[in-house]
């Protein structure tokens, strides 16, 4: 059986039991609320200095060097990040493995390993955004601002060519390596392992380990396609914007942003209990047949 042929069945379990689904929004929402509430009360004075670190912001702006410096103080400020990934990694191992237990009840309650191995999977998914964003920055630096700077004709078509580049190529190296970290739970959970002997069950887990990069590639692709259909129906009033009222674009926009997280909250449910259900699969074949 093919990864994605036991994702179709997975779909239509978790969407006839729509209480997964509101228990991933419950924790992902509970931790989206106190985070926007801190950063609204602290987040006036922190962009106001970064703001007025600057002189004169428009050559800076159009050079791009307010972006890297925004960087710069992000990394060489990173205690907020730092802390903030640690609540949410507490959030999310709490939450999935409650949802975890509520799509298969067999599974233990392994709280503390569940954390750690959020905890590495936010961190290690930063330092893949961090490098992201690097690299776009040295393709801009290289292929827009320097020449801009000597007075040259900016090479955009090339520039956008390494940024996508870049871009697919860490999409793919993050689907091939990152179901470690998403079924390793599910191993603790299903055998009481610790962290390290989780880790070991997941480098032996066979001819599996295809059919979770399958369903890791087909999550990344059914993710970009969510932003782009909410980009597609934010823009849809644009047509009519002198017709309407400031208030009904806003509350559009509104919508379309709680669509949008209901949706990734019942794909993110979809893509544990498919990773489950793999893994159930597998154990239930004979030894020679599972390899």
């Amino acid at each position: 059986m093919r990864g994605t042929q036991s994702f179709v069945g997975v779909m239509s379990a978790v969407w006839k039991r729509p209480s997964l689904t509101g228990l991933e929004l419950l924790w992902r929402w509970s931790f989206g609320l106190i985070a926007a509430g801190l950063i609204w009360f602290f987040a006036h004075d922190l962009v106001m200095v970064w703001v007025l670190k600057t002189d004169n912001i428009g050559p800076i702006l159009a050079r791009g060097g307010l972006v890297a410096r925004g960087m710069t103080d992000v990394l060489t400020q990173l205690w907020p990040l730092v802390g903030g990934i640690a609540a949410w990694s507490v959030f999310a191992g709490v939450g999935r493995g409650v949802v975890l237990r509520r799509w298969d009840p067999s599974l233990k309650v392994r709280r503390g390993t569940v954390i750690v191995f959020a905890m590495l999977r936010a961190y290690a998914f930063a330092a893949f955004v961090v490098l992201w964003f690097a690299l776009l920055i040295g393709i801009a630096r290289r292929c827009i601002w320097t020449p801009m700077e000597r007075g040259l004709e900016p090479t955009y078509v090339p520039g956008f060519a390494m940024a996508v580049t870049a871009t697919l190529l860490l999409f793919v190296l993050w689907a091939a390596l990152s179901w470690i970290l998403r079924i390793t739970p599910i191993l603790a959970m299903s055998r009481g392992l610790g962290v390290v002997e989780s880790v070991r069950a997941a480098m032996r887990i066979g001819s599996l380990r295809s059919k979770l990069v399958e369903i890791n590639l087909v999550m990344g692709i059914v993710k970009v396609a969510l932003l782009v259909l909410a980009l597609v129906f934010s823009a849809c009033p644009l047509p009519f914007e002198s017709v309407e009222s400031p208030a009904f674009l806003m509350w559009w926009w509104i919508g379309v942003g709680v669509l949008y997280l209901v949706a990734s909250a019942y794909f993110h449910v979809v893509r544990a209990a498919a990773y489950d259900a793999l893994y159930r699969i597998q154990e239930t074949l004979p030894s020679d047949v599972s390899r």
